[in-house]
């Protein structure tokens, strides 16, 4: 659903009827790269999946094979310190950051789309289910979710919807403000 709504889009951008585009991943990477050079990214060309065990760090990035990797369309709310006592050793961070450490059971597939300014990679990662028949988790999509962190600018268009559904259901940070929101 949300691959056809990118190749739409770009065919409405590009005005090229739906026969001139031959495959969703031409569009799609087109489409990408043209946004990316609006915002002002790096389009990583080819870049491959990066699987790893992953270290949640305090700002809500997660370190995977020496990386530096940030969620993909995702604003965390700033990381106000609190503690969870509940578990051994104390969980410590704010709400997102601490969901992420828990979520994170095993291993984390990331597939890059942009490199940062700072040097980190901007990428959808990506979480087995509970269940080996169950699809694996977007982190992103799950948090957003959650209520625990905001659509940010250039988000799929799922992330927008989960984001609007949070907020009328209550959850998170649109429950009751315990982490702020700064956009």
């Amino acid at each position: 659903m949300t691959d056809r709504w990118y190749l739409l889009a770009w065919m409405r951008f590009a005005r090229l009827p739906r026969a001139a585009c031959g495959s969703f991943d031409v569009a799609r990477l087109l489409f990408g790269a043209l946004v990316a050079s609006t915002l002002g990214f790096s389009v990583i060309a080819g870049a491959s999946k990066i699987a790893s065990y992953a270290i949640v760090q305090g700002d809500g990035s997660l370190r995977v094979r020496g990386k530096t990797i940030r969620l993909f369309g995702v604003y965390m709310p700033s990381p106000a310190r609190g503690c969870r006592s509940d578990f051994s050793p104390p969980l410590c961070g704010n709400r997102s950051v601490r969901a992420l450490k828990t979520k994170i059971r095993g291993l984390v597939r990331c597939y890059p789309r942009v490199q940062l300014s700072d040097g980190s990679l901007s990428a959808v990662c990506y979480v087995d289910a509970a269940s080996s028949t169950e699809p694996p988790i977007d982190l992103g999509a799950w948090l957003i979710e959650q209520g625990l962190g905001v659509a940010g600018p250039g988000a799929p268009f799922e992330y927008r919807t989960l984001e609007r559904i949070a907020e009328v259901n209550r959850r998170g940070v649109w429950g009751f403000q315990v982490d702020q929101i700064i956009r």
